[in-house]
């Protein structure tokens, strides 16, 4: 069973300075929830019961959103702002279940997830990237359950992009398919599109088995000299299953300034109270 799932989110959003000198890239907002919030919520979905942050300097806005803040619950109380008090309580999780541990320095994905091998041990955890937002079903959760299903191994999930766009990504070699389920023959870390295997790349969500942590250990660097997580995942390989499965849902690159935007209309298009008076703005506007 999958319980726990790790958040790295100890990067800088260079890509979205000036914004981010001072807040996390994890807590720009889609319409009114920040992202990070977003990856909480599909993990809870996906039955995660432990939440672990590897954050980085200038991150505690990430752990304040998730605590408590006793002056704003006051005055939502006494002003009678009921809905508005239990939206901040639901965002709660329970005493103890939230972790938070610093990466120290920028060395890459490998290297973060490596951050939080003490809290893991011996057995699977989830990886989110909130910069990965996906609209639809909980990706984690449908991962889960096909890992469930399976009986183990390593997990990612993946979809085709296009071929000038292999370099920004993990690349799978993919084997036999099986409905949603891809095995892996190989992966590899942005191969310029020429090299790559295929087109199928790896989305910001994993399931990874312990053993991984020991080759995270080598520090070997890889791609733009940092600890890969894909390249440790890749030398698993031929030693325990790995999977790919495609997702059902809508992934948008919240990382990229046009994928932000683009999460941004497309969640607010799902919002009831907002999605006809956007159609109708776009209509008569552009």
């Amino acid at each position: 069973m999958v319980k726990k799932a790790i958040f790295p989110v100890g990067g800088l959003g260079t890509r979205f300075l000036p914004a981010t000198k001072a807040l996390p890239k994890e807590m720009l907002p889609i319409v009114d929830k920040p992202l990070i919030q977003y990856a909480v919520e599909e993990a809870i979905e996906a039955g995660i019961e432990e939440f672990i942050f590897v954050t980085g300097r200038n991150k505690t806005a990430i752990e304040d959103h998730f605590d408590h803040s006793v002056e704003l619950e006051t005055t939502l109380k006494a002003r009678g702002k009921d809905q508005a008090l239990a939206t901040v309580h639901n965002m709660m999780r329970d005493p103890g279940s939230v972790i938070y541990v610093r990466q120290q320095e920028p060395a890459g994905l490998g290297h973060a997830v490596w951050c939080a091998r003490h809290i893991i041990k011996d057995e699977p955890v989830a990886i989110i990237l909130a910069d990965d937002l996906i609209l639809g079903k909980s990706c984690l959760a449908e991962m889960v359950a096909a890992y469930d299903s399976t009986g183990g191994g390593n997990m990612v999930a993946v979809m085709d992009v296009p071929a000038s766009q292999t370099a920004s990504y993990g690349i799978v070699t993919p084997g036999q398919v099986n409905g949603t389920s891809i095995d892996v023959h190989g992966l590899v870390e942005k191969p310029a599109p020429d090299l790559a295997p295929s087109t199928l790349a790896v989305v910001g969500r994993y399931i990874i088995q312990p053993e991984v942590f020991a080759t995270l250990a080598t520090q070997e660097r890889g791609a733009g000299n940092e600890i890969q997580l894909t390249d440790a995942l890749a030398k698993q390989i031929g030693k325990a299953p790995f999977t790919g499965l495609r997702f059902s849902g809508q992934r948008f690159d919240c990382g990229s300034k046009l994928g932000f935007l683009q999460a941004n209309i497309a969640f607010a298009l799902e919002r009831p109270d907002m999605a006809d008076d956007l159609r109708q703005w776009v209509k008569e506007s552009i």
